[in-house]
């Protein structure tokens, strides 16, 4: 994440010594491969503009991890076959699994605090004349329920297949299909009202950066789904037979 965040922004060096030139050049680009590459509604000759251009990529790269982590911790007991060596133990199944969510919930925090100092450093570094901090703080709160509800849909995921080796790659296409919906309805107007199936809207860079603060609706409606995908983890993983 240091190496992504660190690359884009050098980046933008070459974008804003080409000035005007570059800006005009993005402009002359159709609006939908403006939206696909992320660049529709930022100024790529400021730093925050070029950083929210930037986020759609941490984004999905923080997300990726989460639900991959969310399944695979859940999962790997049967997918390696060392159910037997675990859940013979004298601890209950549902503290085993608290265990694991505490564990994968330290690597979302720690990931999300890596690319929290990388990119105040290296943002503001590259950036120089204005100070970004507020709006870097802003974007990584999203960032950190979005990696929340991929990690909890993971987790609830895998809970609930019999197919522990499946999990992952519905999980990984659960958040694909959300990702490029969100890219479809900024495309198609009449899509609009999809944009309520897709988290990546409910954070979206261009919209956060411009309000200066998270949505309190979207924010109320993630802590309700986080909520109920743990439940739909532990009733479900809790109360199912093992493949061993």
């Amino acid at each position: 994440m240091i190496a992504l965040v660190a690359s884009g922004m050098a980046k933008f060096a070459a974008y804003h010594s080409a000035g005007q030139s570059m800006t005009d050049l993005i402009a002359q680009l159709p609006q939908s491969i403006q939206i696909i590459f992320g660049f529709s509604g930022f100024d790529l000759s400021q730093a925050s503009g070029f950083y929210g251009v930037l986020f759609i990529y941490i984004a999905l790269m923080a997300t990726v991890h989460a639900v991959l982590l969310g399944t695979d911790i859940i999962s790997k007991e049967e997918r390696d076959k060392t159910s037997e060596f675990l859940f013979v133990k004298p601890i209950s199944r549902r503290k085993i699994i608290t265990a694991k969510l505490l564990a994968g919930l330290l690597n979302i925090v720690a990931l999300n605090l890596i690319t929290l100092l990388s990119s105040l450093y290296f943002v503001n570094y590259f950036g120089k004349a204005t100070s970004l901090n507020q709006d870097v703080e802003i974007l990584m709160g999203g960032l950190l329920f979005l990696q929340l509800l991929f990690f909890f849909s993971g987790t609830a995921i895998a809970g609930a297949s019999k197919k522990p080796k499946r999990s992952a790659s519905i999980a990984t296409s659960v958040l694909l299909f959300t990702f490029i919906l969100s890219f479809l309805t900024n495309i198609n107007q009449s899509l609009t009202d999809l944009k309520y199936l897709t988290p990546f809207k409910y954070f979206d860079a261009k919209t956060l950066m411009a309000a200066g603060r998270l949505d309190p609706i979207y924010l109320a409606g993630s802590l309700v789904l986080i909520v109920i995908l743990a439940t739909v983890t532990y009733v479900t993983y809790t109360d199912r037979d093992l493949n061993i």
